[in-house]
């Protein structure tokens, strides 16, 4: 796949610690969108600069290529919906602001081509979710974040100001951990950081080393609320499980979670509430189904008529809000997620098509079966070093969940990053690191 030699490169030396740096500070979404922006600019300079001289020394042509693929899939859907879009100023502004998509997926895909850039990423980024992890699980017993606490004294002494007014808390009750109440993304950051995490305890401390951190991230995702979180984490524990501990092991400790989860929502209102909630889906009736789905169904409705409407390219990439009043199938009743319309359609499939239309669904779906097709078509070796980044991808897309915005400037970012990661884990020079 890459046996012909590749030359050494300086560029993008930096990329690794760049990562590790931004999916650290995720936490702080405005400065690691900052970061994010920059390190996409410094990443095109350095390249232009150098005519993309050395090209293959920071990964090789199928690298390149699925990079650039899956930057179209993504880009693309969202430039041809500002024809005829509801709020083409906002979808401009957004279409200008992901060029820097590209650059980013070259960035991430760079830092983890050559072998001690990857194994300076995954193990990273492993880190960082078992730290979270722990964080968590100490403000589950004592009510603080430490990290959290950290950050928030942080720009307290630079700008007078905590991260979080009580006004802006959202969904109290659940374990909000490093992100704070005000920005509860926890659960489903950690459930698609997890197979890093639990790859790094596999190869560093065996079985023993897996189950203790399948464990902890498992509580943690459990009581931070989410129920599209931990739809993610059963997918990572169901395949990453299989791998690690077999069939009957996968079993055993399925049962044992099932017990712990049981006794965790004995003793949590919340979780109780939202296995409840959760078990109305089992009726018939539809508005018990839709309470249950926190309104869902009435904005999926929305969504499959905007669609109706414009089947081609869409009502325009973040133009949900402005187009569901039309689109409301209820307009009388009070919704479930509070006031306002919703900003986009929590599911990924209908948000591609309701925005971007049918057009937009295709590409999406040419760039997943390119990406599959690049697996399928690499050899063992590079599956078995892509698979954190490739499971990581393959869960946080899993189209049969809730989702948040993949146009957003946060959620689109991670899926980028993953992107990124794994096309330059899984074509990335087979050589030994040269940098």
């Amino acid at each position: 796949m890459n046996g012909a030699r590749i030359e050494p490169t300086r560029a993008l030396r930096w990329a690794p610690a760049w990562v590790l740096l931004v999916v650290a500070l995720w936490p702080l979404h405005g400065v690691a969108t900052a970061l994010l922006a920059l390190g996409a600019l410094l990443a095109a300079g350095d390249l232009a600069l150098r005519r993309f001289r050395g090209g293959l020394g920071l990964m090789s042509g199928p690298a390149w290529a699925l990079t650039c693929v899956l930057f179209a899939a993504y880009w693309l859907p969202e430039l041809l919906s500002l024809i005829g879009a509801v709020d083409w100023v906002h979808g401009l502004r957004k279409v200008l602001g992901d060029i820097l998509a590209l650059p980013l997926l070259w960035l991430a895909a760079a830092a983890v081509a050559p072998a001690r850039g990857r194994q300076t990423v995954f193990a990273g980024l492993g880190l960082i979710a078992l730290a979270w992890t722990a964080d968590a699980l100490i403000a589950a017993a004592t009510g603080i974040s430490p990290l959290f606490w950290l950050l928030d004294q942080g720009r307290l002494i630079l700008l007078g100001q905590p991260l979080c007014q009580p006004q802006d808390v959202l969904a109290p009750g659940r374990l909000a951990g490093v992100f704070g109440p005000c920005n509860p993304k926890l659960g489903i950051v950690l459930a698609s950081l997890s197979p890093f995490a639990l790859e790094m305890a596999w190869q560093r401390a065996g079985r023993p080393g897996w189950v203790l951190a399948a464990l902890a991230i498992g509580a943690v995702v459990l009581l931070a609320g989410a129920r599209a979180a931990w739809l993610t984490y059963a997918l990572v524990l169901l395949w990453s499980g299989w791998r690690a501990l077999g069939r009957r092991g996968l079993l055993a400790l399925l049962a044992v979670i099932l017990l712990g989860m049981g006794a965790l929502t004995a003793r949590s209102p919340l979780l109780q509430e939202r296995v409840q909630r959760s078990a109305q889906m089992l009726t018939a009736e539809p508005q018990a189904v839709d309470a249950a789905l926190s309104g869902r169904l009435r904005i999926w409705s929305g969504a499959l008529c905007m669609l109706r409407a414009n089947p081609l390219n869409g009502v325009g990439v973040r133009g949900f809000r402005a187009a569901f009043p039309a689109c409301d199938p209820h307009p009388e009743r009070v919704p479930a997620w509070g006031a306002g319309p919703p900003l986009h359609a929590h599911q990924l499939v209908l948000e591609v098509a309701s925005e971007t239309g049918l057009i937009g669904l295709l590409l999406w779906l040419a760039g997943a079966a390119l990406a599959w097709r690049a697996w399928r078509y690499a050899d063992p070796e590079a599956r078995a070093r892509a698979y954190p980044a490739m499971l990581a991808l393959a869960v946080s897309v899993f189209p049969l969940n809730t989702h948040l915005a993949v146009y957003s400037t946060f959620w689109g970012s991670v899926l980028l990053l993953l992107a990124g990661l794994y096309a330059g884990s899984l074509w990335g020079p087979v050589e030994p690191d040269q940098r």
